[in-house]
């Protein structure tokens, strides 16, 4: 882009003017009319901000409206709904809630919480150009993978569609969405829905015969996963640079997450070694000898052993425990995603901003409707228990 600038504007150009554009960046190629200049790789910096800079202006402005350990100190103080309602309004959220005139309940505040980061999202999505569009359209498809999984699990427990549907993330949602419950396999689900949706790169190892009990559902969850995942990573080491340099790290982390998780929750189960080998994601740091030890794994004690070896995870596995006011594994590892993602600010001109924004705002949702129901619910004894973000 920044050629194109020169070539635009400087086709009639003297030899030495063009002089003075072959530096390090750009390299004249041959004189002729009109100019060309190559961009030499690792200059990106120099053109991300023709189509991306606004944006990412925009996110890091928003970002200094993410809520700080103060303002948590005035939420966790308040003895009602209405008084959260009121502390919210004096921050970014500003009026989201003023249309509520009826008594204040805690899947309203969600619900809004959801409406205002869907309208935020919407605006980057309807005003990015490639590859930056893709990269905004890969954050919104682990909703999708969620809300289809909600909507099948729903169905199966007999639940209408019409009480199902209001339950999905909203940066989730697709057209076909309403539709999931006429399938009765993942094939079936495959070939009349999911064909014409993004969520069918990822579906060609999910397809069987089987029908859709509680272990299928999870199976083909972690599968949709698994494919989103590396397909993801793929995109974002194809992309290079700063953009590479933060995101792959924050989508290894995630990925070696869900193996983890994927190998405690199996214990128990009838899911065997080979089928949980098969669920776990190949773009994190445990890829390969961590996952072999995981599938491998008989119970918690082992899979701690396994992130020893790793100086990143071995932290998250030391100081859980079961009693009142101690910390799960669930919440050193939200932790952790909310340390990786607001590093991710301290680097410019790359899109792991968007995706790092987004991901605090959701743990900020999480907090908030986590301080609500503990107020809602007059049980204040966890009302700290929430991921402070800055």
């Amino acid at each position: 882009n920044f050629c194109q600038f020169i070539i635009t504007f400087q086709r009639e150009a003297p030899d030495s003017v063009c002089a003075q554009f072959t530096g390090s960046c750009c390299v004249k190629e041959q004189r002729r009319d009109p100019i060309i200049f190559v961009i030499m790789p690792g200059y990106s910096e120099l053109y991300f901000n023709v189509d991306s800079g606004y944006l990412e202006g925009l996110v890091r402005g928003f970002k200094g409206g993410i809520l700080t350990n103060s303002d948590y100190a005035n939420l966790v103080q308040c003895e009602t709904l209405e008084d959260l309602k009121l502390h919210l309004q004096s921050t970014d959220y500003g009026s989201f809630l003023a249309n509520e005139t009826g008594p204040l309940i805690v899947s309203v505040i969600d619900d809004k919480l959801k409406e205002k980061l869907l309208t935020e999202f919407h605006y980057f999505r309807n005003h990015s150009f490639e590859p930056l569009a893709t990269f905004l359209n890969f954050i919104t498809y682990s909703y999708m993978i969620d809300n289809v999984i909600l909507l099948i699990t729903g169905t199966m427990h007999q639940r209408p569609i019409s009480e199902l549907v209001p339950k999905c993330h909203p940066l989730g949602s697709f057209e076909q969405m309403e539709a999931v419950n006429i399938a009765q396999s993942p094939a079936e689900l495959y070939n009349a829905i999911l064909v014409d949706t993004p969520l069918a790169a990822f579906f060609q190892d999910c397809l069987s015969e089987n029908d859709m009990d509680e272990m299928n559902i999870e199976i083909m969850r972690n599968k949709l996963y698994k494919s989103y995942l590396e397909a993801f990573y793929k995109f974002c080491k194809k992309q290079g640079g700063t953009t590479a340099e933060i995101m792959c790290p924050i989508l290894e982390f995630e990925a070696d997450r869900r193996a983890f998780i994927i190998t405690i929750n199996s214990f128990g189960t009838e899911l065997t070694k080979e089928d949980r080998k098969n669920l776990y994601p190949t773009c994190g740091k445990l890829y390969p000898e961590g996952l072999h030890l995981l599938a491998n794994a008989e119970d918690y004690e082992q899979v701690k052993s396994t992130a020893d070896y790793y100086a990143e995870y071995r932290p998250l596995f030391e100081g859980i425990g079961n009693e009142s006011g101690d910390k799960t594994l669930e919440d050193k590892f939200f932790e952790h995603e909310v340390k990786m993602n607001a590093l991710a600010f301290n680097n410019q001109f790359h899109f792991g901003v968007f995706y790092a924004y987004i991901k605090l705002k959701e743990q900020e949702c999480r907090n908030i409707v986590w301080i609500a129901e503990c107020i809602s619910q007059r049980h204040r004894t966890k009302i700290n228990n929430y991921i402070p973000i800055f």
